[in-house]
C-alpha cells in the first residue's frame, strides 16, 4: 500500500491553503497513493485568534472540508485532513482542533478532537497556551478503512503513551499523527517519541508535518519542523521529509503489524500492579 504525506507550509490564509493541498493531493494520486495525510491545522496557522475568529467556520460550513471531500471523491482517494481549526458549536467558545477522516466517495469516515492541550513554555521566547484557544476533545477514535483500522491522534499527543496503547489494543494497526511540530522541541524528541509509540504498539505510525516559517498576516510570527515520517512496527524510519514542502511517497506492508507483534506480543502483557505509594 502507498501512503502519501503532505508536508504543508501552511498561511493563514484558508482559501490558499486549500490550494496548495487539493494540488498536493492530485499529485498524491499520480505517485499511485491509496491514502494521502496532510498535517495539523492545514487550513489555518495563525498567531492571533481574532484572525482565527474572522476566517475560521464550523464544520458544517466549512469551505477546507467541502473542497477536500470534493477533490477526495473526484480523484478515488481516502484523505486526511491532518486536523482542520474550526469553531465550535455553542456554548463552547473555544475552537477545536479535529483530525478528520475522508474515504474515497467523499464522505466522512471519522472524527477525532486533539486532547492534549500544548499548554508549554519551551523557551523564554517560546511559549504555547493551546488550551486557551482550544478546547480539548473527549474521546479516542479507532476508524475502520480498507486497508485496516486506523487510530488517530494529533501532535502532542504522541507524548502520552496510553492514548496509543489503546489504540492499538482497541485494534488499530496504523496511528496517524498529524502535527505542527516546535523547532525547539524537535530536533531532540519528534524522531524518538514516533519510534516509541511504532515499537510499543507493533504499528505503522504516519506523521505529516508542517514546515518552516508561515506566512501569516495578524499576530506573532510561526515556525515549525517539518520531518514528516513513516515509521514501521520494528521501529524502521522508513521516510523524513525533511524540511522542505511537497508530496512525499512510501510503499508500507501492513504483514509487517503481524509480525511485529508475534514477535514481541506486549500488547497482550498488562498486568494489574498497586501503586505507586
Amino acid at each position: 500500500m502507498r501512503v502519501a504525506l503532505l508536508q504543508m507550509c501552511s498561511s493563514d490564509n484558508p482559501e490558499e491553503n486549500l490550494n496548495t493541498a487539493c494540488a498536493m493531493l492530485r499529485e498524491a494520486k499520480e505517485q499511485g497513493a491509496a491514502f494521502a495525510l496532510a498535517p495539523e491545522v492545514m487550513n489555518c496557522v495563525s498567531g492571533s485568534r481574532t484572525h482565527q475568529q474572522n476566517v475560521l467556520q464550523v464544520e458544517a460550513e466549512d469551505l477546507t472540508l467541502a473542497g477536500l471531500r470534493a477533490e477526495a471523491k473526484a480523484l478515488g482517494l481516502w484523505v486526511l485532513a491532518g486536523s482542520l481549526a474550526l469553531k465550535s458549536d455553542p456554548p463552547e467558545e473555544r475552537f477545536a482542533n479535529r483530525s478528520i477522516l475522508i474515504d474515497d466517495q467523499g464522505e466522512i469516515a471519522a472524527r477525532y478532537d486533539k486532547m492534549h492541550m500544548f499548554d508549554v513554555q519551551v523557551t523564554p521566547e517560546e511559549t504555547h497556551r493551546e488550551s486557551d484557544g482550544y478546547a480539548p476533545g473527549e474521546q479516542a477514535v479507532v476508524a475502520e478503512t480498507p486497508f485496516g483500522p486506523v487510530g488517530m491522534t494529533v501532535c502532542y499527543d504522541v507524548r502520552f503513551a496510553y492514548l496509543h496503547r489503546a489504540l492499538a489494543q482497541a485494534g488499530a494497526r496504523i496511528l496517524t499523527v498529524p502535527a505542527a511540530f516546535s523547532p525547539g522541541t524537535g530536533p531532540w524528541h519528534w524522531q524518538p517519541l514516533l519510534q516509541a509509540r511504532a515499537i510499543e504498539t507493533g504499528c505503522f505510525v504516519l506523521a505529516p508535518g508542517q514546515t518552516g516559517t508561515h506566512d501569516i498576516s495578524q499576530g506573532r510570527s510561526r515556525k515549525t519542523y517539518g520531518h514528516s515520517m513513516v515509521i514501521a512496527p520494528w521501529g524502521e524510519v522508513l521516510l523524513d521529509a525533511g524540511t522542505k514542502p511537497g508530496v512525499y511517497c512510501v510503499d508500507i506492508d501492513l504483514s509487517q503489524v503481524d509480525d511485529a507483534r508475534r514477535k514481541v506480543p506486549a500488547l497482550t502483557h498488562d498486568r494489574e500492579f498497586r501503586g505507586p505509594k
